[in-house]
């Protein structure tokens, strides 16, 4: 079976048509979601972009894999999905990026190119197209077209609503994708990892055009009553939402045109495995690092404990069950699960460091009755600096305080904050999210249910494992085979 691995940055969940957006338009999503599986209730794990993707390669939370900032090193002892692949005779090939900092205890020294820049290549992919942070491979092909006086990587991203969407940066990952697939005679795994609709706000060619501002809707309003972090971000310029209301319907009118024109893409993708004859042969999953705020409580981008920053798109085509294909999952979902997800698939035992669980069970048309009943994710802010004050290391560890964990079920989401404070989000009564729970004994309930989350995902590597009669247990990758047979 050839493996399918595609990530959309910063896609928002509700942003599907199949998902009864009023506008923003997705057929080709929406086809997959009616030729597989659509996750309606799935979420990231951390933001921003590294700490999300290292939850999703290592099936890892954030509190055991600890990358915690784009930049924080991913520490080289995890399994991760391309090495589990390797060991099922694949050879995992990366079309994009999965900014994923190197381990410097496995550089060669302080002139390491890996030491320059956090965008590095998990282990275990080989980078048939890398686009690290820089894009200098899209902008040395715009040059090759015939474009003058190219800007730096971020200025040329806004300045796509002046090129052709054929000469977007996601029309050149596809190219360089579609020409891969077409040479391959054995099965494959390959990973699309597309930046859009990552900032800048702006849509390729056409697609800038695609959706009128006067049409987009209002976001939600902070909430009176915020958290001091809150209130930070409000007033920090890449994450305070523009306050102009005519600003900010065109800042959704670009991220919806981006929506629209990765879509594209990927309609062009569906097509090639469907010419080539690979469609029945490949399993493809549609998942996103983090999600996008959009002006909902007054912030743009990825942060904090909102759920528009976490509730992300999932989809899942097994062509192994195809009883299920079209049908909706309502279960709490989590990216996580999509590194024991892929193991199952392509038979390879999933590792014992894995937080996250098979799908397969709802890939069958099964509800297994030990499934998760909410979905969590956490964010760290140390970077930002939010009181002002410098710290001091070893001893100064406020910054260990300058974090917090989300648990959402069905009926509120509790936030603990590192600090020692939290809030209690009222779902039922008011699903923005900004209607606070006061009863003490409700609360108390959350708060235990966060404990008991942690309690059972602290880390077992070798907890299921015992020393005795040659080695009993679930062993980790690397032990000598026949060990604990």
């Amino acid at each position: 079976m050839n493996v399918l691995l595609i990530t959309l940055d910063q896609f928002r969940g509700d942003c599907l048509s199949v998902a009864g957006h009023p506008h923003v338009q997705t057929p080709n999503l929406d086809a997959l979601a009616a030729a597989g599986v659509r996750l309606s209730r799935h979420y990231s794990q951390a933001a921003p972009c590294g700490p999300g993707r290292a939850c999703l390669y290592t099936g890892m939370y954030q509190m055991n894999n600890r990358v915690v900032a784009n930049g924080t090193p991913l520490d080289a002892r995890f399994d991760n999905v391309a090495h589990a692949a390797r060991r099922r005779g694949y050879a995992p090939a990366l079309f994009g990026y999965t900014d994923q900092s190197v381990d410097p205890r496995e550089v060669t020294g302080p002139d390491d190119a890996r030491l320059q820049h956090y965008s590095g290549v998990l282990p275990g992919f080989d980078a048939v197209l890398q686009i690290p942070d820089d894009h200098e491979p899209w902008l040395r092909w715009l040059r090759d077209l015939g474009y003058d006086n190219l800007a730096t990587a971020y200025p040329e991203l806004a300045n796509e609503p002046k090129r052709p969407a054929e000469h977007s940066v996601s029309a050149f990952l596809t190219d360089h994708a579609l020409q891969w697939i077409s040479r391959q005679q054995e099965p494959w795994f390959a990973h699309l990892s597309y930046l859009r609709p990552h900032p800048p706000y702006a849509a390729a060619g056409h697609f800038a055009k695609m959706y009128d501002p006067d049409d987009m809707h209002t976001p939600i309003a902070p909430a009176e009553q915020r958290h001091v972090m809150h209130d930070f971000v409000l007033g920090y310029d890449q994450t305070a939402a523009p306050r102009d209301p005519a600003k900010m319907r065109r800042l959704i009118a670009q991220y919806y045109g981006m929506i629209s024109e990765v879509d594209h893409q990927l309609g062009r993708v569906w097509a090639a495995l469907q010419e080539r004859g690979m469609w029945d042969d490949t399993l493809i999953i549609v998942t996103a690092d983090h999600g996008e705020q959009l002006g909902d409580h007054g912030l743009i981008q990825k942060v904090g404990y909102f759920e528009q920053s976490y509730h992300i798109v999932g989809i899942v085509r097994d062509p192994l069950h195809p009883r299920q294909h079209g049908t909706v999952v309502e279960e709490f979902t989590e990216n996580v699960d999509l590194f024991p997800t892929i193991c199952d698939a392509i038979g390879e035992p999933v590792p014992v460091q894995c937080d996250g669980m098979p799908l397969t069970p709802f890939l069958r048309g099964e509800a297994p009755r030990w499934w998760r009943d909410a979905a969590h994710w956490e964010f760290d802010w140390r970077d930002l600096s939010i009181d002002g004050s410098p710290h001091e290391w070893p001893w100064d560890r406020r910054l260990e305080r300058e974090h917090l964990t989300v648990r959402r079920d069905d009926s509120a989401s509790y936030v603990q904050f590192g600090d020692g404070s939290w809030m209690c989000f009222d779902l039922l009564n008011d699903p923005t999210g900004r209607t606070q729970i006061t009863d003490p004994a409700v609360v108390l309930s959350h708060a235990q249910a966060m404990l008991i989350w942690r309690s059972r995902h602290a880390d077992r590597t070798l907890t299921d494992v015992l020393i005795d009669q040659g080695g009993r247990g679930r062993m980790p990758p690397g032990v000598p085979e026949g060990v604990g047979a």
